[in-house]
């Protein structure tokens, strides 16, 4: 057992789980049958699931601050999009960035043609998650690791899962603690934006295109939206295509409307597009700003897509910088009681004094790139070797420093395809979901729309479920 501060598990666990035997199995059954599935990845079949990774029980989290996250997502909403309507702090805060990350200044060269152009429509569909870990010595108060902007998974995952827990709890009889459990309309939330942007385009035979990536193994939780679309709007259509696909397939009318296979889109909504490895060619780029050119609603655009970058983030954690997007100081209170420690690695006496600290307590921080999908950050000793490496090279101002935050440990039981059922120490990671869309001028939707819950063992570093390191969870609030 991990040591550190505990939480109590939501129901206490038999020290001999084979007496769980028969709920785990009608579990893992409940979770096939009900899309709590993933595609394998060392045996790709299209026509094969295995169990998602997930927690046999919900994992106790705070009542408080699971409000203070559900109440603050549409501050960081409105955040979020005001910086990506910002040409100045992009510009000012990723100009050093842009020079050593190849990927993040393709990204940038696209934002930099389409504002000379004139960005195209004006609206902009954010899809956003703000992720939390409790934070030691408190235990009991939030605080922000990252908020992600494109590709914003697991907010139908995160609905289905909830549902599988509550069937768990009720087959063990803890009738009693289902009001413990909140309510989760993510998947529903989700599919209301993107459909609510699809009817501004106003034009009802457009459809909602999702990018998508040349294998997919995450597919329930893509599928989900497509199916509760249709469920919500049965005139909204969506079709899925590659990166590739686009480049090959897709044009621009006199109009602007982006036209693929004789389908005018009104939304593209990117469930890819986020990691260097999906970028094939050159010719992938030029979808990209195909679309970005495009009258389509994007989601996200790639001013959004920028702002969510970890160097802005970093740079929204500086002193000021939140004042710079609102004068309610209420707002900025709320924002910056949620931030944790994030360093930049440029040039300057606050860069030199983050290389320093790094290299002389790495176990206090985390050292991440601009990279999205998880798996890419660097832990424990192997940040005083990757800054050691760098410390001398532009490199490293491509990188953030973020200080390490340490949750309370609590014992669950993992259940994973084709592996028994294991009790462990775990800790777990919040995600709040969020709706926006606006112009330069005007937020016209802007909404808190449900969450999700990741969990892992107590002694791995990342969570990312789709990347193979996390189990799928919600919360029971105390």
């Amino acid at each position: 057992m991990a040591d550190g501060p505990r939480l109590n598990s939501c129901v206490p666990i038999p020290k001999d789980i084979e007496q769980l035997k028969d709920v785990i199995e009608k579990a893992k059954d409940w979770a096939l049958m009900h899309g709590v599935g993933i595609r394998n990845k060392k045996e790709f079949n299209p026509d094969a699931l295995q169990i998602v990774p997930f927690t046999f029980f919900p994992s106790a989290f705070p009542r408080k601050e699971f409000e203070k996250a559900v109440k603050i997502q549409p501050i960081l909403n409105e955040l979020i999009h005001r910086v990506a309507f910002c040409h100045s702090f992009l510009e000012e805060n990723l100009k050093d960035t842009i020079q050593v990350d190849e990927f993040t200044g393709n990204l940038y060269k696209i934002y930099e043609t389409v504002r000379q152009e004139g960005i195209n429509p004006t609206n902009s569909l954010g899809v956003l998650r703000s992720d939390y870990l409790l934070d030691h010595p408190d235990c009991d108060k939030i605080k922000q690791v990252e908020i992600n902007t494109i590709s914003t998974s697991l907010s139908a995952m995160g609905f289905v899962v909830a549902q599988l827990q509550r069937f768990i709890l009720q087959e063990l009889g803890h009738y009693d603690k289902l009001k413990n459990l909140p309510e989760n309309r993510a998947l529903e939330g989700v599919c209301g934006g993107l459909i609510e942007a699809w009817k501004l385009f106003k034009n009802p035979k457009a459809v909602i295109l999702m990018v998508i990536e040349d294998v997919v193994y995450n597919i329930c939780d893509q599928r989900f939206h497509e199916f509760r679309i249709s469920e919500l709007s049965p005139k909204t259509r969506v079709i899925r295509r590659t990166l590739t696909d686009l480049a090959q397939r897709a044009t621009l009318d006199a109009d602007k409307n982006l036209i693929i296979d004789n389908e005018v889109v009104a939304v593209v909504y990117y469930r890819s597009a986020y990691e260097p490895l999906q970028f094939h060619s050159q010719k992938e780029w030029d979808a990209r700003l195909l679309a970005e050119r495009s009258s389509a609603i994007k989601c996200p655009s790639i001013h959004y897509h920028l702002a969510g970058t970890k160097k802005v983030q970093q740079a929204l954690a500086r002193p000021g910088a939140v004042e710079q997007f609102f004068s309610d100081p209420e707002k900025v209170t709320a924002v910056r009681d949620v931030f944790t420690g994030l360093y930049s690695l440029d040039f300057d006496e606050l860069g030199e004094d983050a290389v320093k600290k790094a290299i002389e307590k790495p176990e206090r921080y985390v050292l991440k790139p601009q990279r999205e999908g998880g798996g890419n950050n660097i832990y424990g000793e192997k940040i005083r070797d990757v800054i050691t490496k760098i410390k001398g090279s532009r490199e490293r101002t491509g990188w953030i420093l973020m200080d390490r935050i340490v949750p309370p440990v609590q014992e669950n039981i993992i259940i994973r395809a084709s592996q028994p059922a294991a009790r462990t120490d775990t800790v777990s990671e919040l995600g709040i979901f969020g709706i926006i869309i606006g112009d330069s001028n005007e937020i016209i939707y802007n909404k808190q729309v449900g969450h999700m819950l990741r969990s892992k063992e107590s002694t791995a570093d990342e969570v990312g479920v789709s990347a193979g390191f996390g189990a799928m969870d919600s919360p029971y609030l105390y």
